[in-house]
This record gives structure tokens, C-alpha cells and sequence, in this order.
């Protein structure tokens, strides 16, 4: 890149795998916008990171109204955004699929795709308009994203559903030097993997405790992802902990 500022929106920044990729890009150098609902996490996570220009911005990300406004902070404040990560994420109760609330489908669709959306939207508008034109967007993905857990049909439909984003966000990116690529995680330990340390339900109906994995590892490859030139893309990369189910049957 040839300019001096860095800038990486991040949603989902107030904690877990957000705040562990907002600290590894702060620590090579990025300047960040940190999006997501709660300011307070939001703040933590600002006083976590290295640097001290960094952008607190809270918003509702699926609200195009509120994503509109964050991207015109971020173009107000740094005039261009060089990256973007989308991950914020919520789950839905582990219940049969003729179960599930129409409402935890809508929140896990509204969010972890829609969301996305949104960001990616808005982050077209102002990389093909900005000089030196050109970004990068980086989806969190999951594991769901190749094969489900059991009882998990709107988190998993969700993050498949990303993957096509994800494809043809670099496709219509091409032309204008925007690149997209994605993480797809399993297991890095955050609150959220307290059930899967203790046992969580196997797709044979077995309860069976799973590895994780640093959270931090996450970061390290974002910010490799991040770094490259925009010429070079890695479309998919699964990072995961050793020894989880996903490699073989069960």
C-alpha cells in the first residue's frame, strides 16, 4: 500500500475472536474502526490495542441506516477504509429444526449474513471511489460453512450462505482492485466454546468433549491475510484446533 494509514473496520469487535484480531492488526500497525452494539466491550477492546487513533463506533449492523452512517465516519475521519472483517456473529438455541423460533432464524440470518451485506455494500462504495482505490474484505466464516453441527440449521445455512458472499464480493471486486477472502474457524476458545470443552453433541448422538485452539492464532492469520498485496489473495483458509471431529466421521 502506498499510503501512510492502514485503517480495518472490524465488526464484532467488543470481544472473542473481534478483539483478539483488532489486537494482532493495532499490533502491525493498523489503525481500527471498532463496530459492534456495545460501546462499553467496544472501549475495552480500544484500550487493549496498541495505538491511540483508533475509532469507536457503535452500531447496529443490520440496520443499513446505521451502517450508512458508520461508513460515512470512517470516510469523515480517515477518508478511505483499507480493510474489512466481517465478524460479527450470533448463534441460535441447539433445538430441533421444526423447533426453532421463526425469530432465532431471522436474528442469526439478520446478522451473520445481512450484516455482511451491508458492510461489504458500503465498503464497495467507498473503495472504488477512494485513492489509491481498492480494499480488502476478509468474512469469518466457520467450520458450518463446510459441515454442520448437529441442531445448528440457521448458524450453519448462515455461514454457507457467507461463503457465496464471499465469492462473489471478489468476483465484482475484480475490476475495481477489490479483493475478498475468508476465515473459516473451528474451536478457537472464547466464553463461547465452554460447552464444547465440557461435551457437546456429536452427529451420532454422542456427547463428547472437543480441543480448542488459541484464540490469538486467529489474529496472526488475519493480519497475514490482511498484508498482502492486493494482486495476491488467499480465497479460504481453515484454521482450526487439532483433533477436532470435522476430519473424519462421526
Amino acid at each position: 500500500m502506498n499510503h501512510t494509514i492502514k485503517t480495518a473496520l472490524i465488526t464484532g469487535a467488543g470481544s472473542g475472536i473481534g478483539r483478539s484480531v483488532a489486537r494482532a492488526l493495532a499490533n502491525a500497525n493498523w489503525t481500527l474502526i471498532l463496530t459492534g452494539r456495545n460501546q462499553e466491550k467496544l472501549e475495552e477492546t480500544a484500550a487493549a490495542c496498541n495505538g491511540n487513533a483508533h475509532l469507536v463506533a457503535p452500531a447496529d449492523i443490520t440496520d443499513p441506516a446505521a451502517i450508512r452512517q458508520l461508513f460515512i465516519q470512517v470516510e469523515k475521519k480517515f477518508g478511505r477504509l483499507d480493510l474489512l472483517f466481517n465478524n460479527a456473529g450470533v448463534n441460535a438455541p441447539a433445538v430441533p429444526l421444526e423447533d426453532l423460533a421463526f425469530a432465532d432464524w431471522k436474528r442469526v440470518i439478520d446478522t451473520n449474513l445481512t450484516g455482511a451485506f451491508l458492510c461489504t455494500q458500503e465498503a464497495f462504495r467507498l473503495m472504488k471511489k477512494q485513492q489509491p482505490k481498492g480494499g480488502r474484505i476478509i468474512n469469518n466464516g466457520s467450520i458450518s460453512a463446510h459441515v454442520p453441527r448437529p441442531l445448528s440449521a440457521a448458524y450453519t445455512a448462515s455461514k454457507h450462505a457467507v461463503t457465496g458472499l464471499t465469492r462473489s464480493s471478489n468476483l465484482d471486486g475484480r475490476a475495481h482492485g477489490i479483493v475478498c477472502g475468508q476465515i473459516d474457524i473451528g474451536n478457537a476458545k472464547s466464553a463461547m466454546t465452554k460447552k464444547i470443552e465440557e461435551g457437546i453433541l456429536q452427529a451420532d448422538g454422542s456427547h463428547k468433549a472437543e480441543p480448542t485452539m488459541d484464540l490469538d492464532e486467529v489474529g496472526r492469520a488475519v493480519v497475514y491475510m490482511a498484508g498482502l498485496p492486493l494482486d495476491t489473495n488467499i480465497p479460504w483458509i481453515t484454521l482450526m484446533a487439532n483433533g477436532m471431529p470435522y476430519m473424519g466421521r462421526g
